[in-house]
């Protein structure tokens, strides 16, 4: 099992290249996450969704995704709550107070998915959530050594030199673990490493002083982990300003599958910028698409608030074009109601802002599917639907897309408005490269996407082999505490 000395110190993508690693070495390797907290979600080939970061770890282990490899997954919708979805199924929206209850209910369930996981693999890479010595949530922990405990696996700590304090993070999360925890500790691993690392031996020696914990790698920053999908809006990009097409996003609060955009972003002369709270959106832009959201009627409030709506207009009547992805589709039409409260407040219903004529009201159940199919040109999409909207009106005679043979999404009588539900449609070259010929034509595409990534997992999984001892961690997969 792998635990942070903090969040975003890098340990999905660690996670994600030693299973390319260990798949290198003819290994079956499955990934695992108890509980993860993010709104990039996947829809798995079982019918569930899970974290987007263990979708990507499935993918370098060569494997479909389960629904069983993230078995509980947490989507912000406001500062204090989050849909809580169990073996990739909604079961609750609960504050932080009342999941904090719920959450040891859950440990049998999680273990049980992770039996399934571990059957038939040799090796099973385990990525715990946040900091490791959040040793005031520990009674009801589910996703660090609350887990590593009960499910008897070691730990190897990761720490993230470049935001600094990386000793007093290592010996500082070792110093407040009870003895017990200190035992599971079979070693750490620097991440983001610049410089010489000869000059951090001196600090290798003080931190075995203090701990005896061995340093198992020193792993050089990876510049090319941009290209790989992030995990939160926390790693949220902008690409390439200078870039001939461009394309702006508004960042939502609760902004959800935002790597649907990565595609857009790899493209050399596409400029992708995520306009932040308190800027307008840019004049100059080619495509502004709206994305999917946690909370589409609070995100309407906010986008309303911030202006964005003036400036979507005044870049209409410039001759822009808008594209709205799930919740921002459904933002495009007349109005969104939520008679369940679903998102929010029971009843509440917002006026849309009414470039589609659709109306959308939020549904008890949620449509999780992997879906294919073409656009209105003919050119093949894939990707997946994840929504608890179901959206109607007369722009829905004019889809933007045909999915398994139905019609999905809407597009404007002007065609400059248009909106759908599919999730990763970008990744279609053919479809992605059609886009952005329609927006500079003459535009020639030639991106292969998805080679892409398998490409920069291969040289992360080289990246690893170089500077990280995977000898001494598949040792150290067959011990238990001491």
């Amino acid at each position: 099992m792998f635990q942070g000395t903090g969040s975003d110190v890098g340990k999905s993508l660690l996670v994600a290249g030693i299973a390319r690693a260990c798949v290198r070495r003819n290994l079956n390797v499955r990934p695992f996450k108890p509980q993860n907290m993010s709104n990039n979600a996947a829809v798995t080939s079982d019918g569930g969704e899970i974290g987007r970061a263990q979708a990507l770890q499935a993918r370098a282990c060569g494997v479909a995704p389960t629904r069983h490899m993230n078995p509980v997954l947490l989507k912000p919708q406001s500062d204090v709550g989050a849909q809580v979805v169990v073996q990739g199924r909604v079961v609750a929206n609960a504050g932080a107070r009342d999941y904090y209850k719920l959450k040891p209910s859950l440990l049998p369930t999680v273990l049980e998915s992770f039996r399934l996981v571990g059957a038939g693999a040799d090796l099973v890479l385990v990525e715990g959530a946040g900091s490791a010595a959040e040793v005031n949530l520990r009674a009801a922990d589910i996703a660090n050594m609350g887990f590593a405990e009960a499910a008897d696996v070691p730990v190897i700590l990761i720490a993230d030199i470049d935001r600094g304090g990386v000793i007093a993070s290592i010996v500082g999360t070792w110093e407040i673990l009870p003895a017990a925890e200190r035992a599971r500790l079979k070693g750490y691993v620097i991440n983001k490493f610049r410089g010489d690392p000869t000059l951090f031996a001196p600090a290798i020696a003080i931190i075995g002083d203090r701990t005896g914990l061995p340093c198992l790698g020193v792993i050089p920053w990876f510049a090319d982990a941009t290209r790989l999908p992030p995990e939160d809006s926390a790693s949220l990009r902008n690409n390439n300003d200078n870039g001939s097409v461009r394309i702006a996003i508004p960042q939502l609060p609760r902004i959800a599958n935002f790597d649907d955009f990565d595609p857009l972003a790899a493209e050399e002369d596409v400029s992708v910028r995520f306009i932040p709270p308190g800027q307008a959106l840019p004049g100059d832009a080619d495509l502004i698409i709206l994305p999917g959201s946690k909370s589409t009627i609070g995100d309407l409030d906010f986008l309303r608030a911030q202006g964005w709506d003036i400036d979507l207009a005044a870049h209409l009547r410039r001759g822009g074009k808008v594209l709205g992805i799930c919740a921002g589709y459904q933002m495009l039409g007349r109005s969104v109601a939520d008679p369940l409260g679903v998102e929010g407040p029971a009843g509440a219903v917002r006026p849309g802002l009414g470039w589609l004529d659709i109306e959308t009201s939020m549904a008890d159940d949620k449509v999780l599917s992997l879906s294919q199919g073409v656009d209105r040109d003919g050119h093949p999409v894939r990707g997946y639907e994840m929504h608890m909207g179901r959206t109607q009106g007369r722009d829905c005679a004019r889809p933007f897309l045909t999915l398994d043979g139905r019609p999905d999404g809407a597009v404007s009588t002007d065609g400059r408005v248009m909106g759908c539900y599919l999730h990763g449609l970008f990744a279609s070259d053919c479809f992605r490269a059609a886009l952005l010929a329609d927006l500079r034509p003459g535009r020639a595409g030639g991106l292969a996407y998805e080679t892409l990534v398998d490409d920069v997992l291969d040289m992360l999984a080289r990246h690893l082999e170089e500077h990280l001892d995977i000898d001494a961690l598949l040792r150290l997969a067959a011990t238990t505490p001491e």
